[in-house]
């Protein structure tokens, strides 16, 4: 026979039935997937306009900047 335990934490509202305010309660709900399986950030705080992202190896890092953008790639054509 398998033995499993588990633990939840739990957590206790108690309301007055005498007091007819409107109660809100509400938990953080699971994050969504990680940007990357390396978990690599990416850095887009120098982004532009038609910045496309790239993998920049010196900083580990994605980016999303000036360097490479819509208009570089095609030589300043539309993209």
């Amino acid at each position: 026979m398998t033995t499993v335990n588990i633990t939840t934490n739990k957590n206790t509202v108690t309301v007055d039935e005498s007091n007819s305010s409107t109660i809100e309660v509400a938990t953080q709900g699971p994050q969504g997937p990680a940007f990357s399986t390396s978990g690599t950030g990416l850095s887009d705080s120098s982004r532009v306009s038609k910045s496309i992202i790239y993998y920049d190896s010196s900083a580990s890092s994605y980016k999303a900047d000036s360097t490479w953008t819509t208009d570089t790639l095609t030589n300043g054509g539309s993209f």
